[in-house]
């Protein structure tokens, strides 16, 4: 009987012992769990909290900056080629108009007026080849009315030339009369015409002349021409 009731205590002492056990295994998981439950507030701070990552959120929203379009796209305009300029050739008797007409002052002079008529420009290189009546020969240039550069005419415009016809004193020798005048248009070498020559009328009862004829280079403007 003693023999008996110890078996029971063992056997209660044991239960005992393994529901201890159990109960402090139980425990001790449950602080194991509590344990690793704030285990994430006290670690490492979530990746969005970190130092500049805020801004990496918005900048995949944000537009580059090559999306908008530059100023040089918004104000391009297409190439223009440029107007090639006229194609100058020598003023003569097809494309200008001339005329002739006395001067009272200076006193023996004659003003020639050649005026582009054409549709592009022309020039009036040197100085008119004046030939009056039958002569053979044209009249020598004054030199000092020589212009600083060519008188380029553009349609409508007109430049100027003076011819010396007689000494005013009467004092050259062959003087004559004549009652038509012809003039030849030299090109840009100066030693030969050009062209057709022109023939402007002269008075109805001509023109005297005599060895003193010259004449100037052609000139931009009246006053230049009748200086000399």
């Amino acid at each position: 009987m003693f023999a008996a009731r110890t078996s029971r205590t063992r056997l209660i002492t044991a239960a005992a012992t393994a529901a201890l056990a159990l109960c402090t295994l139980t425990a001790c998981d449950d602080g194991a769990a509590t344990a690793a439950g704030p285990a994430s507030p006290s670690g490492a701070a979530p990746t969005g909290a970190v130092a500049g990552s805020p801004a990496a959120a918005p900048a995949s929203n944000a537009p580059t900056a090559h999306a908008a379009p530059t100023a040089a796209a918004k104000t391009a305009a297409p190439t223009r080629t440029p107007a090639a300029p006229d194609k100058q050739v020598p003023c003569e008797g097809s494309n200008t108009k001339t005329t002739a007409a006395p001067l009272n002052r200076p006193v023996n002079h004659m003003l020639l007026t050649v005026t582009n008529t054409g549709t592009g420009s022309c020039n009036l290189y040197g100085y008119p080849a004046v030939r009056f009546g039958e002569a053979q020969a044209v009249p020598p240039v004054i030199e000092d009315s020589h212009p600083q550069a060519v008188v380029t005419l553009r349609p409508g415009e007109s430049g100027y030339a003076s011819v010396n016809l007689a000494a005013a004193d009467g004092s050259a020798a062959h003087g004559h009369t004549v009652t038509s005048l012809t003039v030849y248009f030299h090109g840009p070498s100066g030693n030969q015409s050009v062209g057709t020559g022109a023939r402007p009328a002269l008075p109805a009862t001509g023109v005297h002349v005599d060895d003193s004829l010259k004449v100037t280079y052609w000139q931009r403007s009246l006053d230049e021409a009748t200086s000399w």
